[in-house]
């Protein structure tokens, strides 16, 4: 009897797996991963499209935006926050990418109250006629502040799939506010979230006073601050590495290409050394 049973048992089962396999299939096919198919940007569209300036191309090979937005896994479907994002080197590429089906906001930061208030009136301001240039391509980019680890303009809670900061962690130590930041990163971040964070790094044993006055940060510190805000360290990347960048220039970073601030002074040299040696460094929110 026990086997009779088995023996009509055993099509019916057959026909449930084959038909559990199928819905598997089916799901997968109507639910697609993000990816770059979802969006009608690509980033190498991005990367090459004509909004971005012959000067802006230039520096790709040292910026290497491409492997570096991919090393932050990023997503055409996704809410990306940038953080200082100056004449908006990055957003050249962010905007359009998420313009179809993810959304980008930026905060300029500022860093003290006295320029808080007159924002409006220079970088802010510059930086918002750039985007109304092209708002076909760059779509709905939402803008506001970031002072002393407190944003204005939008509300970030827990919003975000994504925040990015590059080279801008000097200036936060400088300022006194690094860690206020971090916090509000961590904030701002949904749990899983990620932040990508690209600075000039100095040598290991670089003292906090050298990092203000060189712009080089030790990967280190910068690990220890974001581990304290409640991040967890997931990835490091050689990217964007220099191993011509010795970190021993009269005006630190700056003495470097893009911003040669010592002139001419040397300038050849510091040509052929190119832009400087930067960590690459991706946390998460657990």
């Amino acid at each position: 009897m026990l086997m009779n049973a088995i023996r009509i048992d055993r099509p019916r089962m057959v026909t449930i797996a084959a038909a559990l396999l199928m819905f598997a299939l089916t799901a997968c096919v109507s639910s697609p991963p993000d990816s770059q198919s979802a969006s009608s940007t690509s980033l190498d569209d991005a990367i090459s499209g004509s909004q971005r300036s012959d000067k802006a191309r230039a520096r790709d090979v040292y910026r290497h935006p491409k492997e570096t937005l991919q090393f932050f896994d990023i997503g055409p479907s996704m809410t990306v926050l940038e953080i200082a994002p100056g004449g908006g080197w990055y957003t050249d590429i962010l905007a359009p990418y998420l313009r179809e089906s993810g959304r980008l906001y930026e905060a300029q930061y500022v860093s003290t109250s006295a320029d808080l208030a007159a924002e409006d009136s220079a970088t802010d301001a510059d930086y918002r006629r750039k985007l109304d240039t092209a708002p076909a391509m760059y779509g709905t980019v939402v803008v506001g502040t970031l002072h002393a680890g407190r944003f204005m303009g939008f509300d970030a809670h827990e919003r975000f799939d994504r925040v990015f900061t590059f080279r801008n962690i000097h200036n936060w130590i400088k300022d006194g506010q690094l860690d206020a930041n971090l916090r509000a990163f961590y904030g701002a971040l949904k749990h899983g979230g990620e932040l990508g964070v690209e600075e000039h790094r100095a040598r290991p044993g670089t003292s906090v006073q050298q990092m203000i006055d060189s712009g080089y940060v030790t990967e280190a510190f910068v690990i220890e601050h974001a581990q304290a805000a409640g991040f967890m360290l997931v990835a490091r990347s050689e990217i964007n590495a220099n191993a011509k960048d010795t970190k021993d220039y009269p005006q630190g970073v700056w003495s470097l290409p893009p911003t040669y601030k010592g002139g001419d002074v040397d300038r050849s040299r510091y040509a052929a050394i190119g832009e400087s040696d930067r960590m690459t460094l991706k946390f998460v929110k657990p």
